[in-house]
């Protein structure tokens, strides 16, 4: 049973900077690559970043694209989302999610397991 579970959202002023954990267990970990999506209320899932199994390739959204960093750490079967110069509009519930192949995606079926989402909320 492959289970995702996020941590690390909460409230924070624009300017300000959060750091997202996503820990995986179910499975080899280091096998796979890894995506966050985000959906504020209202609108669709949307792509925020995806990193491959080895971590050395990453893809962003437009949006987030030198602000966000993905990353990952295979000893510790974590990915990560550091998110500096937040702003109101990044105001989402942020989910991890896993695919059943190595390399990255940036469409929200391809990948197979999610987790439960932790809420940002970027006060203006």
């Amino acid at each position: 049973q492959v289970q995702l579970v996020e941590s690390g959202g909460g409230l924070v002023q624009a300017g300000g900077s959060l750091r997202l954990s996503c820990a995986a267990s179910g499975r080899t970990f280091s096998n796979y690559a890894m995506g966050w999506f985000r959906q504020a209320p209202g609108k669709e899932r949307e792509f925020v970043a995806t990193i491959s199994w080895t971590g050395s390739i990453t893809y962003y959204s437009n949006s987030v694209k030198g602000r966000f960093t993905i990353s990952r750490d295979n000893t510790k079967n974590t990915v990560y989302l550091q998110m500096n110069s937040l702003k109101p509009e990044d105001t989402a519930v942020y989910y991890c999610a896993s695919r059943s192949f190595s390399g990255t995606a940036l469409v929200k079926n391809a990948y197979d397991y999610w987790g439960q989402g932790t809420q940002v909320t970027v006060s203006s």
